[in-house]
């Protein structure tokens, strides 16, 4: 896992809903926690594009349903800032499951992931079809 070279805001507040692009088997998740942040006193931990976030599936079939899993946000509808200027948004928010080290538990990936996603996790980038 490699640093986020964009100013990526951190959109998703634990407790949001997101959509799962993977075939895995989960359709949508809500977040629970997000890995690797610090925490200030009072402040709700968010997630951004390339982050590993805990999360709870909410959607889906059967034997995923109620189950805790990893996933890497891959997509933010919030607009944020790349290096070069350029100011990147989604249509939607979306995540793919993985296991604790950001390896992906499904084999394909539907849509486009964010460049900056796909940098700083190498197998989601090896499965995506389109990278942002």
């Amino acid at each position: 896992m490699r640093g986020v070279k964009a100013d990526i805001v951190r959109a998703l507040p634990s407790g949001a809903r997101v959509g799962c692009i993977d075939n895995s088997g989960a359709k949508i998740i809500e977040i629970i926690s997000v890995r690797g942040s610090g925490g200030v006193r009072r402040r709700m931990p968010s997630a951004g594009v390339g982050d590993i976030v805990v999360a709870s599936v909410k959607k889906g079939t059967p034997e995923m349903r109620k189950q805790k899993v990893y996933a890497v946000i891959v997509r933010q509808r919030q607009e944020y800032r790349r290096p070069n200027g350029m100011r990147v948004s989604f249509e939607d928010n979306a995540a793919v499951i993985t296991n604790e080290r950001g390896e992906p538990k499904g084999s394909d990936i539907k849509g486009p992931v964010a460049k900056e996603a796909a940098e700083r996790w190498s197998k989601i980038a090896g499965l995506a079809k389109i990278v942002v």
